[in-house]
């Protein structure tokens, strides 16, 4: 099942609308941004989450001093992606993305990255396992086929490298 339906009609107007725009102009024009229209949602199997392994993948542009921060201030959006351990002290994540206000994450980083609540379902026999890493990007990402193409794929190798049954998603 295809991610993006239509994904070379997509691309074509974004490309010749949206982003043909703001290279012209320099402003960006929401008007103009072509909406993902798929009919059929991306789907699996079932699984039994007391006997697999989780993954937390989160578009807060979170990630380590260590790392390279997103390019929050690329009009055009960063599509890559940051692992860092899923033990790592929430205290220590930086949030390199400036299109959500960060008031809650700061007062409790819990409501993106939930780790310390996943933990703790670890512990009560709700969830088999953490994977060892945690997958951050930014969630401005305005060109649908390069999320398709380069974070959604990203995201995946990591997830199959660490042998993850499971992923859940926290929007920012």
């Amino acid at each position: 099942m295809e991610i993006l339906e239509n994904h070379d009609e997509w691309s074509l107007c974004f490309r010749e609308g949206w982003l043909a725009y703001y290279e012209r102009t320099g402003a960006l024009d929401w008007s103009l941004m072509p909406r993902v229209q798929n009919r059929c949602a991306p789907a699996g199997p079932a699984i039994d989450l007391v006997a697999s392994r989780l993954m937390l993948v989160t578009s807060s542009g979170a990630h380590l001093p260590s790392q390279e921060p997103f390019d929050a201030a690329s009009p055009l959006g960063d599509y890559t992606v940051r692992a860092f351990p899923s033990s790592t002290p929430l205290a220590d994540l930086r949030y390199a993305h400036d299109h959500y206000p960060h008031e809650a994450v700061e007062r409790d980083p819990q409501v993106l990255i939930p780790l310390r609540h996943l933990d703790a379902m670890v512990a009560a026999g709700a969830i088999g396992e953490l994977a060892p890493s945690v997958v951050s990007f930014m969630g401005y990402q305005p060109d649908a086929a390069r999320v398709a193409d380069e974070t959604a794929p990203a995201v995946v190798e990591i997830a199959q490298k660490e042998s993850v049954q499971a992923v859940l998603l926290v929007p920012s």
